[in-house]
């Protein structure tokens, strides 16, 4: 396998604006974005790639009309019934990472059903980003430090915040994919991808092909990651 990272983080934008380019509703693009993952979902197995956390609904999307956000939360419960099996038999294990105390029974029911289903497997480790936000996770992860017994302010250093985010065994993001055209990561894995090399497409997440994905990996084999340290000859 060539030299591809071992974790990838995908922003899936674009799927409305997808839509509105062929006179369709929006949602019809949330419906062709599920089939992509499913795709994609395919690649990252077939290259081998052994981790990917996908960003499908952020604490910022409940600012968008109403009758969106209800099809956005129908289409994930849906989506987790229709496909489970499938993902299982996949060898993928599942991981729902963000906030569940504004999340319906329904939801809440399909998101425990499908990690315990899914907790042994191994072939790829499929984060799903669900009412998350970057920021709310590390303040989440604050709140639950400051509720531990007999905590000095001395102990509060970057393991233990990792260890009190949303899943601490996800490990830190190499490469941040994001498509649809826009330059930002959007409150996205703040904390997990402080060093992550980042990938802009202006392909619409519903047209984003396997072909698409070995672009991307091929520019990521080409770069150089040094982690703020300095390379032989490089200058301060």
């Amino acid at each position: 396998m060539q030299n591809y990272p071992s974790h990838i983080a995908i922003i899936m934008d674009g799927n409305g604006r997808w839509a509105e380019n062929k006179n369709m509703p929006r949602t019809y693009g949330h419906k062709k974005g599920v089939e992509t993952l499913k795709e994609i979902v395919k690649a990252f197995i077939e290259f081998g790639i052994p981790s990917l956390t996908v960003y499908a609904f952020s604490t910022e999307n409940w600012k968008r009309p109403p009758k969106e956000v209800k099809y956005l939360m129908s289409l994930f419960s849906r989506t987790i019934e229709n496909e489970a099996e499938e993902l299982n038999q996949q060898d993928v294990e599942i991981n729902i990472i963000g906030r569940r105390n504004s999340l319906d029974e329904r939801i809440l029911k399909n998101i425990e059903w499908i990690e315990e289903l899914t907790e042994n497997n191994n072939k790829l480790e499929l984060n799903i980003a669900f009412n998350y936000g970057g920021r709310a996770e590390i303040i989440d992860a604050v709140k639950t430090i400051m509720n531990k017994p007999n905590l000095d302010v001395e102990d509060l250093n970057q393991e233990l915040i990792s260890d009190n985010l949303y899943n601490p065994k996800i490990s830190n993001i190499e490469y941040i994919i994001r498509t649809g055209g826009d330059r930002r990561i959007s409150n996205f894995l703040l904390w997990e991808s402080a060093y992550a090399e980042l990938y802009f497409t202006d392909t619409y997440w519903p047209d984003f092909s396997k072909s698409d994905l070995k672009k991307a990996l091929e520019e990521f084999t080409n770069r150089k990651r040094k982690f703020g340290a300095l390379d032989n000859g490089d200058d301060i």
